[in-house]
């Protein structure tokens, strides 16, 4: 007994901070709002020390590998899985959103009525202006900003390279960057120390804020969604699992991930769960250089999550304007927006949403109808979106290193 809690203590308090959080948000609905500071404490830690433990982890793994070859055959794995899955995520998405209508004639009115008419007026960028904006920053200090994770990505991975070239020039440059390094570890375990409190805080306010508002339009929505969740994160997941290393890697892999699902839960931002997935990801037996590729790499452009959900709203569409729409077409437009979206909580998407209406010609009116559906579906979506990474970096290392790693 005393081994089982050991090896699950953190797990078990996350979990009851949050039934404590969701019990409180229940009970005194509305009023939880004054919790707000508490856990927006919490996401606010976590997002100072996002920036700077993407940048050092991803750079100092990049210029300590030695073996070249490794690196790309990391990288042409994590492609080449994140491609495949995208796919099985976004095909099961589609099936069941065919399979089950997700609105009726009757909810039609209810829906309109909740929408927000005052549209925000948005940039009109082509998808080359878009996809630079995403990339790049056109200053340096633009990098240190989380709004910008996909864009630090791309600097942390040049810089790495560029260590690499500089040879002995630029072991000193290493040397300080993997001090920082051992030091924003140490600054997240401080942080992780306030968890439960600040966890337990904001999924107290969400529950009391959000809990009896969902309007029941959107409840069919809201039920098969989740009811998909689970499926993906026990049979989908379980045999990606098993794909990698047998029965074994199974349980292994759910004795970990616990942790990442909490926090993704909790917070509704895959962002913030990079430093407890990556924890979660390398206690599953997955080396160092995958884990700390795959999960900053992974939460920007593989979301299993977000995939599902963009085909969600498609589909959503779809039955309210009685449209007829191919279904490659909503696939590759489901799997286009879903690369846009940024690793924060809600309203990350809105970028996505918009992509979604003008490229299959929907009115962008009709944008709220998308907001509601990613406020109500997002925090199943964020577990995917993480639990989905971890279970493809053990894919990923069954390619690039077989049954050698051991786990714990």
């Amino acid at each position: 007994m005393k081994k089982i809690f050991k090896n699950y203590k953190q797990s078990i308090i996350l979990l009851l901070s949050i039934i404590i959080g969701g019990m409180v948000g229940a009970i005194f609905k509305e009023k939880t709002i004054i919790l707000n500071p508490l856990g927006d404490l919490f996401i606010n830690m976590m997002f100072v020390i996002i920036v700077p433990l993407i940048f050092l982890t991803l750079t100092t793994t990049i210029a300590k590998m030695t073996n070249p070859k490794r690196l790309g055959k990391i990288m042409i794995s994590i492609i080449v899985v994140i491609i495949l899955t995208s796919l099985v995520s976004v095909t099961i998405g589609m099936i069941t959103t065919k399979s089950i209508p997700l609105l009726n004639s009757e909810n039609t009115k209810d829906i309109l009525v909740s929408l927000d008419e005052t549209i925000k007026e948005e940039n009109n960028l082509n998808i080359l202006e878009r996809t630079i904006s995403v990339l790049s920053v056109n200053d340096f200090s633009g990098l240190f900003s989380k709004s910008n994770i996909i864009a630090i990505l791309v600097f942390s991975i040049i810089f790495g390279f560029a260590i690499r070239l500089s040879k002995e020039k630029g072991k000193k440059t290493l040397e300080l960057l993997n001090s920082l390094n051992d030091v924003i570890q140490n600054v997240l375990k401080i942080v992780m120390y306030y968890a439960p409190i600040g966890l337990g805080c904001y999924f107290a306010s969400l529950v009391g804020s959000f809990g009896n508002e969902i309007l029941l339009g959107y409840a069919k929505v809201f039920v098969i969604y989740h009811i998909l969740c689970v499926f993906f994160y026990f049979i989908i997941y379980g045999l990606y699992a098993y794909i990698a290393g047998g029965k074994e890697k199974v349980k292994v892999f759910f004795k970990n991930i616990f942790p990442p699902t909490i926090t993704a839960l909790a917070t509704c931002s895959s962002a913030a769960t990079i430093p407890v997935n990556i924890e979660a990801t390398k206690k599953m037996g997955v080396s160092d250089d995958i884990a700390e590729s795959m999960i900053p790499i992974g939460t920007n452009f593989h979301k299993d999550g977000s995939i599902i959900g963009s085909t969600f709203k498609i589909m959503f569409l779809v039955y309210l304007f009685s449209s007829d729409i191919s279904i490659g077409k909503i696939i590759l437009v489901a799997l286009f927006a879903t690369f846009l979206v940024t690793a924060i909580p809600v309203g990350g998407g809105t970028i996505s949403e918009m992509m979604i209406l003008t490229l299959l010609g929907f009115p962008i009116a009709a944008l709220p109808i998308l907001t509601i559906i990613a406020t109500i579906i997002d925090p199943g979506a964020t577990v995917l979106n993480v639990v989905g990474d971890s279970a493809s970096s053990l894919l990923i290392s069954r390619i690039i290193d077989g049954k050698r790693r051991q786990t714990t």
